[in-house]
């Protein structure tokens, strides 16, 4: 056999997440040479021992034990995610054996009791043999893999072993199995007859480096940006006295020859770090900050570091005297004092943000300054009362706005920097805000019980039920007029906070600055998923690639034209993202142009056609909605609210007896929707209040193509039957008149209730069903209507709350529908 030495590894547990090795790596990596064998001793409690028999694969045979004394650390370190199904494919002739006493006596280490500090544990060995590889000299290594939870083991390889080498691992533990067979599961393995002999173990050279993770990825961004950027901290005047601090990040090279754009965000969510020494470690994308730019962060007035009183969605004002500010008139006093102070500014600027940042983007572009060239507000606010974050048609969005104005809405009577206390809120107990909430029993027992009174602008909502002048106020999108700059604007089709927001900015914009520059993006992104998410899947629904470099591309040469006459990125007047078919497409106005409307009707025995209902008597179906059971609006456990419920797979719903579902015939062709949608109902209850949700949901077929029974050993997920929500949007069905009266129902008495529901681009492909459901409760997201009326519901008593019995007609007289906008193929 020629001259042989061994190896031995020994676990311990001090490695990081960022170490771990996959199956096989060890074996791989480790520098023996042409013949490899090996050896693992198992030291592990009796249930270990049955754990390890019970996962081999099929085919391997477990066989003998005997006591052994506790080696090393044997801490229960869990299962860990091993990739089982190739474990299978690369173990199959693996031997669990009986093993004779260890040659080396098997000895208690110092000190150690004879028992082990687990009591007994037990011992039996594997064996594989590695065929013969082209002979090589190696250099002695330590080969280090582990995981948090798992532990650290190292397989050392002697200087200069020859023609054969032995590799022999000890492990000590109790359900570390996984972790240890993934390290032996080497293709092309066989059983060995008899196990190796363990010498004494070699001494340990230095450990191999781990690879590069993601976090030593941000780490280069930021050192990049801290040797490229000077950063500076000013107190900018506004017209009124208040000064706003501002940040502006300043490439190093700028002079009165090398010239560059400022590009600004305006935040209520603190510029933090603050100080000069200070950076942050990354600016939008890499190109950005490769480019060059000066990056400029402002806290907006009265938060954190800024003077002044912070105002929520502040009023726009059409007329203004010298003094008079609002969100319009403070970015253009910042842009006036920037270009006229800053060095090396090329006199123009560009403005972004997401979502709140959003709103700040519209309100910056009205009577915008001179230099203001470029503007993307990215899921911006545009109305808190009929769409977005807050408020669904007047249904207050409870879960969102209980989380956000439980940490947000907390006084800061003067300038501070931040800190962790600041976005500290509820306490909740648990993490099912189903539970939560319900058990908070009605909001102005909630309101009082959790905030205390302390949350001034949460007592704001609760005074304005309605749509007031309070909120009207706050409605920018009247506002959005004398608009110079170019515009971006962008929004996710899978955004729980701001939906209405994107698409409303773009229309009014359009309708309002005839000749603009306005182009809209609108991709299968959650909120701001474009820039912290690939946008590849989401919820239950897979996109089929990663979707948010298509915006950030497209982002990054908008701001380039514009503000450094880079190439001109000629954008489409909207680019939008294919649900179903997975695609962007190209269109010269959204809705598209050839797009035509088109009526599905609810019919009879749950069905769903695109052909109104041919029957003449007044026929309904009826479900009790109990405001002491809401249908949950997710099953995702989080007292967050859910990111991902928009596109769920809604089969929980649809199989309680409080949800009306109504299902299409199988497709016999694509059948695409591009455009806003509107619900028409016509609907009766036996109280005097209630809410009606509205669901349009993507049906699979119960066997889907191509899916084999492979794909599900292999962990792939069988979306046989799966309902994907496309689009939902509740109505409070007090304001079906007005926003700003509410009326009550009639108790029995067929009314009209008709309320719009956000844009879709969704092709349904042939052989799936198209399925709408209606509920009454989509809870915590919406809070419980009492179901009777009450002036104000914020103000309802426990027993206002009472069960009623709704109905949905679908007669000739009174059909039911939702309006959809149809894109026909170029074939129809």
């Amino acid at each position: 056999m020629g001259d042989e030495r061994e190896g031995r590894a020994t676990l311990t547990s001090r490695q990081t997440r960022d170490e771990v090795f996959h199956a096989g790596d060890v074996v791989r990596h480790a520098p023996v040479c042409a013949e490899r064998r090996g050896t693992l001793d198992f030291h592990g409690d009796a249930e270990a021992r049955k754990l390890v028999a019970d996962e081999v694969p099929r085919g391997v045979v477990a066989r003998g034990a005997r006591r052994s004394r506790r080696r090393g650390d044997a801490r229960d370190v869990g299962r860990g995610a091993i990739d089982r199904k190739s474990l299978r494919r690369r173990a199959r002739r693996w031997v669990f054996r009986d093993e004779p006493e260890d040659p080396e006596g098997d000895d208690p280490e110092e000190g150690e009791d004879e028992r082990g500090a687990e009591g007994p544990r037990v011992l039996f060995r594997l064996v594989h043999h590695v065929p013969t590889l082209p002979p090589r000299r190696c250099g002695a290594r330590r080969l280090n893999f582990g995981h948090s939870g798992y532990g650290r083991a190292s397989i050392l390889c002697p200087p200069g072993a020859p023609r054969r080498s032995f590799v022999s691992a000890r492990v000590s533990l109790t359900r570390t199995y996984p972790l240890v067979l993934a390290l032996l599961a080497s293709p092309a393995c066989h059983v060995e007859e008899k196990a190796a002999p363990t010498p004494p173990p070699l001494p340990a050279p230095a450990a191999a480096p781990a690879p590069s993770s993601e976090g030593e990825q941000r780490d280069a961004r930021a050192e990049f940006i801290r040797s490229r950027y000077t950063k500076y901290e000013y107190r900018i005047p506004m017209r009124d006295g208040v000064r706003l601090f501002t940040v502006v990040y300043v490439p190093s090279d700028a002079s009165p020859s090398r010239k560059y754009p400022f590009l600004m965000m305006r935040t209520p969510y603190s510029v933090a770090p603050y100080g000069a020494d200070r950076y942050r470690g990354r600016f939008l994308t890499e190109a950005f900050e490769k480019e060059g730019f000066i990056f400029v962060h402002q806290d907006v007035r009265g938060r954190y570091m800024s003077e002044g009183e912070f105002v929520n969605v502040r009023p726009h004002l059409d007329k203004k005297g010298p003094k008079d500010i609002d969100e319009s008139t403070d970015t253009y006093d910042t842009l006036e004092w920037l270009t006229k102070n800053v060095a090396g500014n090329n006199g123009r600027a560009g403005m972004l943000g997401v979502s709140y940042p959003g709103f700040y983007s519209s309100a910056g572009a009205i009577d915008s300054h001179p230099s203001l060239k470029a503007v993307s507000p990215q899921a911006p606010i545009g109305d808190w009362f009929r769409g977005d974050d807050m408020h669904r048609h007047g249904a207050f969005n409870l879960q969102l706005a209980f989380h956000f104005f439980g940490s947000f809405d907390k006084p800061r009577p003067k300038p501070k920097e931040d800190s962790e206390d600041d976005w500290e809120g509820v306490d909740y107990g648990t993490p099912d805000a189903y539970r939560f909430f319900l058990s908070a029993g009605p909001l102005s027992e909630a309101e009082a019980k959790h905030f205390k009174g302390d949350r001034p602008f949460f007592r704001d909502i609760v005074a304005h039920p309605n749509y007031d002048a309070f909120w009207q106020a706050r409605n920018i999108l009247p506002h959005l007029r004398n608009i110079k700059a170019a515009v971006l604007v962008v929004g996710g089709f899978f955004d729980t906070e701001d939906l209405y927001g994107p698409l409303a900015t773009y229309r009014a914009i359009e309708a309002q600055n005839p000749g603009a520059k306005n182009s809209i993006v609108m991709g299968p992104w959650k909120h701001g998923g474009w820039y912290h998410t690939t946008g590849d899947k989401l919820g239950d629904a897979d996109f089929g690639f990663a979707t948010s470099p298509v915006l950030q591309d497209l982002e990054f040469a908008f701001f380039k034209h514009h503000l450094k006459d880079g190439p001109d990125p000629e954008l489409a007047e909207a680019l939008v993202f294919e649900g179903g078919a997975n695609r962007f497409r190209r269109f010269d106005a959204w809705p598209p142009r050839e797009a035509k409307k088109g009526r599905l009707y609810l019919q009879g025995s749950g069905a769903l056609s695109f052909e109104p209902p041919k029957n003449g008597e007044a026929e309904s179906d009826e479900y009790l909605s109990d405001p002491d059971k809401p249908v949950p609006y997710t099953q995702e456990m989080s007292n967050g609210w859910s990111s991902s419920y928009m596109a769920e797979d809604q089969r929980f719903a649809s199989r309680r007896p409080d949800v009306l579902e109504y299902r299409s015939e199988p497709l016999e062709r694509d059948v695409t929707l591009a455009g806003p949608l509107e619900a028409e109902l016509w609907v009766s209850t036996t109280g005097t209040d209630a809410d009606w949700v509205v669901k349009l949901i993507d049906e699979n077929p119960g066997k889907m193509p191509g899916f084999k029974k492979e794909d599900r050993w292999d962990g792939k997920k069988d979306r046989g039957g799966q309902q994907i929500l496309v689009r939902g949007e509740p109505f409070r069905g007090r304001f079906r008149e007005s926003y700003e009266t509410p009326k009550p129902f009639v108790p029995g008495e067929p009314t009209k209730v008709k309320f719009a529901v956000n844009d879709v681009f969704h092709t349904f492909k042939r052989g799936h069903r198209i399925v709408i459901q209606v509920q009454s409760t989509w809870f915590p997201f919406i809070d419980r209507n009492p179901q009777k009326f009450v002036p104000n519901i914020f103000e309802a008593k426990p027993g206002d709350y009472t069960k009623a019995t709704h109905r949905v007609y679908r007669s000739q007289a009174m059909p039911s529908a939702l309006e959809v906008t149809l894109l026909p193929a170029l074939d129809e």
